[in-house]
């Protein structure tokens, strides 16, 4: 079965679905199949890997609201293993569609549970909140991925994030568990950015990936251009340092 990873982080501007497009395109490189959830109204993931989500006709927003309409129906193939359900703006109804929804935590995961054997690595990029969506994927996930920006507040709320997480591992998903915080947008020259690498520590003593992601121009460039770091230029820092995390994140797989 698949391993499904919620990237999850509600501050904006962390490094969130760069690092959930450019994971799950070298993941891919190394022949896993992959699906990457954009579970994010601003559908940044999609357009990262160059889908035109304004020309779509539907996405995971129809499938949330429409039980007749199942996730491969709405499924781009953008690279060789890797498939994107994309988003649309319209994603941003379904906080106040799924209010009424009997079961509106766990619409997601029923969902993913039909297409779970089809794939090794499922993964879901979230927007910048701890609402209904958030929840959704919360609930759908086995491990949860908390990329931190290396900056002077990235540390505030993550507090409420960790108890939010812990609620939903309490009362809706028992398996879910924290694969671990990733240091996005790092610069090495920067006391700050070392101060809060140390303070990341007393979170996740034991869970913070070795791999630290880099201020990168090209990093920053490749989604203009519709491609991951790896087709973009992957000999590139934040090219390397994303094949690196891949690796990390192949090696610590946190379900028994």
């Amino acid at each position: 079965m698949a391993r499904i990873i919620s990237i999850v982080n509600q501050k904006g501007g962390v490094g969130k679905t760069t690092t959930a497009v450019n994971l799950a395109s070298f993941l891919a490189a190394e022949g896993y199949r992959v699906l990457l959830v954009d579970f994010d109204p601003q559908g940044n993931a999609s357009s990262g890997l160059g889908i035109d989500y304004k020309q779509l006709q539907r996405g995971i927003y129809e499938v949330l609201v429409d039980e007749a309409l199942t996730i491969p129906e709405i499924v781009s193939i953008v690279e060789d293993n890797l498939h994107v359900a994309p988003s649309t703006p319209d994603l941003a109804g379904a906080t106040v569609e799924l209010v009424t929804h009997p079961e509106r935590e766990y619409v997601l995961k029923k969902n993913l549970e039909a297409v779970e054997p089809y794939y090794d690595f499922i993964l879901i990029d979230n927007p910048p909140s701890l609402g209904l969506l958030t929840i959704n994927s919360l609930t759908a996930a086995k491990e949860v991925l908390i990329p931190v920006q290396c900056e002077y507040y990235a540390l505030e709320g993550l507090g409420q994030l960790l108890t939010t997480i812990s609620l939903v591992k309490e009362s809706l998903n028992p398996e879910l568990e924290i694969l671990g915080a990733v240091m996005t947008m790092f610069d090495g020259r920067s006391k700050l950015s070392e101060a809060v690498f140390n303070e990341l520590y007393q979170f996740f003593p034991r869970k913070i990936f070795r791999s630290v992601i880099p201020r990168n121009i090209r990093l920053a460039e490749a989604p203009s251009h519709g491609k991951s770091i790896r087709y973009y230029d992957q000999a590139s820092k934040g090219g390397r340092a994303y094949r690196k995390l891949t690796q990390e994140v192949i090696a610590s797989n946190v379900i028994v």
